[in-house]
């Protein structure tokens, strides 16, 4: 498995493909900066190694207490942490309900504090409006975060690929050990 230097340093070599391609096919400015910031995010803060004391988990800094029910409940790339789209997945819920709690939490402060009067149908209402008017830039965002995590997994799977054929040679791939004869 590649060390967590080697998947940063891929993911930021990367970003100017990433960025090309996406202008390149949609030719749209908004979009294409979404997804360029949820591949960084993806690969940088919410890669498939929260499982795992990592450098994702480090860069939360005195945020990463939030990822320790996380890093308890999953063994280390199972495919709910390394699996394309159910391991980025699981992950965005994760940190959306406790993003959801933390901001819940603080808008009931803030109202109580300084009487803004807000209730929670218009909180409400007032998110599913932003939500609906920049409902491509999420996108954007959201295909970002499974690129970033997608590189990663590429990678992962790559050096493992690359061990296993340096070891036991192409037959390991290829799905017939060495020695064994092929069944007529």
């Amino acid at each position: 498995m590649p060390s967590g230097r080697t998947h940063d340093r891929i993911t930021l070599w990367t970003l100017p493909l990433v960025a090309i391609l996406s202008l390149a096919v949609t030719r749209q400015s908004p979009f294409t900066l979404s997804l360029c910031a949820g591949f960084l995010f993806g690969g940088l803060m919410l890669g498939p190694d929260l499982d795992i004391y990592s450098i994702h988990y480090k860069r939360w800094g005195w945020l990463r207490w939030i990822w320790i029910p996380y890093r308890g409940s999953l063994k280390h790339r199972s495919p709910f942490s390394h699996a394309p789209i159910t391991g980025t997945v699981l992950r965005v819920i994760y940190l959306l309900a406790w993003l959801g709690l933390l901001g819940l939490g603080m808008i009931a402060i803030v109202n109580e504090l300084w009487q803004m009067g807000w209730t929670w149908g218009e909180i409400g209402q007032v998110m599913q409006q932003s939500l609906w008017q920049y409902r491509w830039e999420i996108l954007g965002f959201a295909i970002g975060l499974e690129i970033g995590a997608f590189s990663h997994y590429t990678a992962d799977w790559s050096l493992s690929t690359y061990k296993q054929v340096k070891k036991k040679g192409w037959r390991a791939v290829l799905g017939r050990a060495k020695g064994k004869k092929k069944k007529k």
